[in-house]
């Protein structure tokens, strides 16, 4: 005779994921008492997560079952704990739980629920000593080991920007309007693509959008991922190692909104095209929503999947240019008030006309003279604005590419024969991908145009782009000084003065 959980486990099985099943359903032990079904997971981890997120579908299976929506408890096994005594339900069979993804269907006798606690207790224990999670595997195979290097599902994330310190121009209004309309299901599409030179807010309206939804859900822990494309290939790269692949997945395809920065990262990368592609169609499948951003527009992506392509361009796609003079100012007045200073007028002229590349280098100078102020417990003058400029590009460097090759060649103590060859020397290739970098940056070239200087293909430039972006993210010693070179040659380039 199947039990009440086994029949509960069937009807879960028929409607959730397979991989949602086995992961967060199977290791689960029940019992009914009255109105009451009470589940014990191996672990706080796995309890948390069910009740967050599967506890509406477990409700609904055991109305189907008992005829009336039971209260339904999810508690962790602690170690010690005493035996689940075998219950009536309601509906008159036996109460006892069968062993966690037994499946009454196929002709296995439920085990009555005493064995059930022995064995979860047994796991606990085991799991608590750092040799025993093996032996625990093998014990109870349809029970899975918490995966490596990734983080608990829904973490409290700490949303650093939002909608409203957002400063919307002329070069953002689409995009800004577009991520507001995700949030609010007023766009006419489930995904939406950013793009945009570094540090012109891509960052900035994806955590507005993480946070804009989380603040409007009805749930304790919302479901909303947000992670890099680099963080999501090391996860999944972790879990295949774990043999933990089907948690991953139940990971990542049970969301309401999945955030991918940067997913350029992916370029040459099949493994993790093919992960990223299922778990975007997994997605729209459930009728969940999807924003991705990069570097790069989504036509100038190389060597990605062509089916990947083409779901990044069938949602919206929105670009970010370079703010005017009048957006630079209003930004920084936005964030002189965030910052509690009297920024004057003159200042914010000086500062909006002289620093025209990118926001994050606006914020840099404004921080930089708001600290300077405060140390010195003095009032921002003009003098003091233009002592800290003197750390900045004064005025908008106006560098040719003959210029940027000159400058690297002298930044990196190469020439350019060198620069130019096919040698495939760390620091050849270093400084080559800064020439790539700082044409992009600094001139009105295309990739074809500027791999064509070097003989090389659109696709190497790109990747080029990629790599030196990713080095001046990181906090290595190859990263610090690629960072200070290329800020070096772009204080010293050729300068336009107005």
């Amino acid at each position: 005779m199947i039990s009440i959980w086994g029949q509960i486990q069937n009807i879960l099985e028929k409607s959730l994921n397979p991989g949602l099943f086995k992961v967060w359903i199977s290791p689960l032990a029940a019992e009914v008492q009255d109105d009451v079904l009470r589940l014990v997971a191996p672990n706080e981890f796995v309890a948390a997560w069910v009740r967050d997120r599967l506890l509406d579908d477990i409700v609904q299976a055991a109305t189907a079952v008992l005829g009336s929506a039971p209260t339904v408890v999810v508690d962790a096994a602690p170690q010690g704990a005493g035996s689940l005594s075998p219950r009536m339900g309601r509906a008159g069979a036996s109460a006892s739980a069968a062993v966690p993804g037994a499946n009454a269907a196929d002709g296995t006798q439920p085990v009555p629920a005493v064995q059930i606690s022995s064995a979860v207790q047994a796991v606990a224990a085991r799991s608590a000593s750092g040799v025993g999670a093996r032996a625990a595997h093998v014990a109870q195979p349809s029970q899975l080991g918490l995966p490596l290097d990734m983080p608990a599902p829904n973490r409290a994330l700490n949303w650093r920007f939002s909608f409203d310190s957002f400063v919307v121009g002329p070069n953002n209004e689409l995009a800004f309007a577009a991520s507001r309309g995700i949030c609010r299901e007023t766009l006419s599409a489930d995904t939406l693509f950013l793009s945009s030179g570094p540090g012109l807010g891509k960052t900035h309206l994806m955590q507005a959008v993480g946070r804009a939804l989380c603040e409007a859900s009805n749930r304790a822990t919302p479901r909303v991922e947000y992670l890099t494309a680099e963080e999501f290939a090391t996860r999944l790269i972790a879990a295949l190692k774990a043999r933990e692949v089907d948690r991953f997945k139940a990971r990542y395809r049970d969301v309401d909104v999945l955030l991918l920065e940067d997913v350029h990262f992916l370029q040459g990368k099949e493994r993790m095209q093919d992960e990223v592609l299922a778990t975007v169609k997994a997605l729209k499948s459930r009728g969940s929503r999807v924003v991705l951003s990069s570097s790069f527009a989504a036509r100038d992506l190389k060597n990605l999947d062509t089916q990947l392509v083409s779901r990044f361009c069938s949602g919206f796609l929105a670009h970010i240019d370079k703010p005017g003079f009048e957006t630079r100012r209003r930004i920084l007045c936005e964030k002189a008030r965030l910052h509690q200073v009297m920024l004057p007028d003159n200042v914010t002229d000086l500062l909006a006309d002289r620093i025209r590349t990118d926001v994050r280098q606006i914020e840099s100078c404004l921080h930089n003279l708001v600290l300077k102020a405060k140390l010195l417990n003095r009032q921002i003058s003009m003098e003091m604005a233009w002592e800290v400029l003197g750390h900045y590009a004064q005025q908008e460097v106006v560098m040719d590419f003959e210029g940027i090759v000159r400058k690297v060649c002298e930044g990196f103590g190469i020439s350019p024969k060198q620069l130019n060859s096919r040698s495939r020397k760390r620091e050849y290739v270093v400084a080559r991908n800064s020439v790539f970098y700082l044409a992009r940056k600094h001139t009105d070239l295309s990739l074809k145009e500027i791999g064509d200087r070097f003989s090389r293909r659109h696709s190497t430039v790109l990747k080029g782009i990629t790599s030196i972006e990713r080095e001046m993210s990181r906090e290595t010693p190859l990263g610090r000084q690629v960072t200070n070179t290329l800020s070096l040659i772009e204080r010293n380039g050729r300068i336009t003065y107005p």
